[in-house]
């Protein structure tokens, strides 16, 4: 129930046009009940030309015990019964019609944009998680519940929601008027409700646990499906298209078992409905037999009442099925509010201060840092560091030293969990994320670029910078020859990740973005070490220009970079054991000059 409470909160906004589709839902189920009530006279009076002249009862208002009679509603020159029948069956159905034509709509309406909300609500707080969060939650599997359970549940909020409300009116609508026709009759005939109702409330409990499995297989599947796409070199380059097409099979045939258990599970109801309906049918069959011998019933109120049971169980079936839907979505939104619920590990203080500007200096005080998933040891373990307004300093150090991470604390990729580090004396977790990551440019050695057009790319984030500030950044990127002389220049479309473009290529784009959005911090994260030495050539001028008149942190293992570096700060399991120039640091003989003597001395031996 709380979590078809928080389902309905997100209808809250359009609570008029639900109410507004309540009313004619409500007409639906009224109108068809009339349906119903003419089809008394049709027998009794129409088709039977000897029947006594006497009002005909269209309907008795419930409680009041009014009856409304079908002539009162007609003009005062009709008299004749089959023209006001004729007439009433018309009108009825017309009415009938446009009442569930707006109703239906309003729903739809309604839930399509509850829906929407809450897709948007669930993307949001996705995009503004930790990057713990994309470490342990795999891109397929997000992608899953932000596609396919709120499918679910959009489905339950739009379609079948306009059902149960019109199959929910038409059943207490022809429940009254079976019974004011013969509320005995009327009673014996619904006893067998609770057979019914009882078992597939129990039932769908069994599906919502199916559901959950079906949607957990189906974010498997995409899984499977979202790494062989993306990793297609791969699995050509090691022949492994029959291995992942087997490991497709398997998620698929996972999948399509968790649907057959679901729809074993849904088929059992109607028959089970339909069964108790003919059994009641038998035994109406029989007590309105000698009910009409007796006189205490026409045939036209017997087929009038046989006709309203027949057309409740209708609904009775329908509520069924839409019961077992509402269990899909509410097992769909099992997922989905897990992250809507999941708190962010990296959150805005109330009262946050704005970072204006950077005057003085990046310093690390004591600096601890473990990754929740792997608690047991410190990645980072008591850094201390200044860096200081201005100056180029260069993380260096074996694999897993520890080298992105440090760099990952500066933008509040994560948070420290012991220490702090600050700018100009303030701490990070005092200011506004916003100006923080704002005032922070990252060339990373994986770029990342958008299936967009080259300019999209460049000023991607800064829908202020004008198309001359694009084209001037890339020209100090050294990136405009290229573009140039691609198709559409500036628009050209570079595909998934800029899969059309060139490692070198890539990079200036990165570098040209960097460039534009002119943050007086800039990260280097091994910017240069997939590519070629005509690559890194270009690329390394592209950096002397980005890098002036600003304060950077360099991760880097190419000797260019490092000799220049103000600060070469030498990383070793998560310690800093040295710090000083390069000159220095090789004459130390200490981990630096391992790692020089390792990487660095072919390339003075052959410059």
């Amino acid at each position: 129930m709380s979590e078809l409470g928080r389902l309905l909160q997100y209808s809250k906004r359009y609570v008029g046009l639900l109410v507004l589709s309540v009313v004619l839902m409500a007409c639906v189920g009224a109108t068809t009940a009339l349906t119903v009530g003419l089809i008394g006279p049709i027998f009794d009076r129409v088709l039977n030309p000897n029947s006594p002249e006497s009002p005909v009862v269209l309907f008795t208002i419930p409680f009041w015990n009014h009856p409304v009679y079908l002539d009162s509603l007609m003009p005062a020159n009709v008299h004749n019964v089959w023209t006001m029948v004729a007439v009433g069956i018309l009108a009825v159905f017309l009415i009938k019609g446009l009442c569930d034509y707006a109703g239906n709509y309003l729903v739809n309406y309604v839930g399509l944009s509850a829906v929407t909300d809450l897709r948007q609500d669930v993307f949001d707080r996705v995009v503004h998680q930790d990057a713990h969060f994309f470490e342990s939650n795999s891109t397929a599997r997000v992608m899953s519940s932000i596609m396919n359970d709120l499918e679910k549940i959009q489905v339950a909020m739009s379609n079948i929601l306009a059902d149960l409300l019109r199959q929910s009116f038409i059943f207490l609508a022809l429940g009254v008027r079976i019974l004011q026709t013969d509320w005995k009759l009327a009673l014996a005939s619904l006893t067998v409700l609770p057979f019914v109702m009882l078992p597939t409330l129990r039932l769908g409990r069994r599906i919502r646990r199916t559901t959950r499995s079906a949607q957990d297989n189906t974010a498997e599947l995409n899984q499977v499906l979202q790494e062989t796409l993306s990793g297609h070199q791969v699995v050509k380059s090691f022949g492994a298209e029959e291995i992942q097409s087997n490991r497709f099979r398997d998620r698929a045939e996972r999948l399509r078992r968790s649907n057959l258990r679901y729809v074993a599970q849904q088929a059992v109801a109607s028959p089970v409905i339909e069964f108790f309906a003919a059994l009641t049918i038998v035994v109406l069959l029989a007590y309105a037999r000698n009910q009409i011998k007796a006189g205490n019933m026409s045939t036209g109120e017997f087929t009038s009442f046989v006709i309203a049971l027949f057309l409740l169980y209708e609904p009775v079936k329908r509520l069924t099925g839409i019961h077992n839907i509402f269990q899909q979505a509410l097992g769909a939104s099992q997922k989905v509010f897990e992250y809507l619920d999941r708190d962010l590990q990296v959150q805005e203080k109330p009262g946050a201060a704005r970072l204006a500007r950077i005057d003085k200096a990046i310093v690390f005080e004591h600096v601890n840092f473990r990754y929740p998933t792997s608690p047991e040891g410190l990645v980072l373990d008591g850094i201390d560091l200044d860096v200081k307004a201005g100056e180029v300093v260069a993380l260096v150090g074996p694999s897993g030293a520890g080298k992105t991470t440090l760099a990952n604390l500066v933008p509040r990729f994560y948070d420290v969990t012991g220490g702090a580090i600050r700018i100009d004396g303030k701490d990070l977790r005092d200011l506004k994320l916003a100006s923080l990551r704002d005032k922070i440019s990252i060339v990373a050695q994986d770029t990342f670029l958008f299936n967009d057009t080259v300019g999209a790319n460049i000023g991607y984030g800064l829908s202020h910078a004008a198309p001359e500030q694009v084209h001037k950044a890339a020209r100090d990127a050294l990136a405009e020859e290229f573009i140039l002389r691609m198709p559409e220049g500036y628009g050209t479309i570079i595909g998934e990740r800029g899969v059309k473009l060139s490692g070198g290529q890539r990079q200036r784009l990165a570098i040209a973005r960097a460039l534009l959005k002119n943050a007086p911090i800039l990260i280097l994260d091994e910017a240069t070490s997939h590519l070629d030495t005509e690559s890194e050539v270009l690329v390394q001028k592209a950096l002397q220009t980005l890098m002036a008149n600003r304060t950077v942190i360099v991760i880097a293992h190419r000797l260019s970079t490092v000799r220049r570096a103000d600060k070469i700060v030498v990383l070793d399991r998560g310690r800093i054991s040295e710090t000083g120039r390069h000159d220095e640091l090789v004459s130390r003989g200490g981990l630096y000059q391992r790692l020089y003597e390792l990487q660095f001395l072919e390339a003075d031996v052959n410059p």
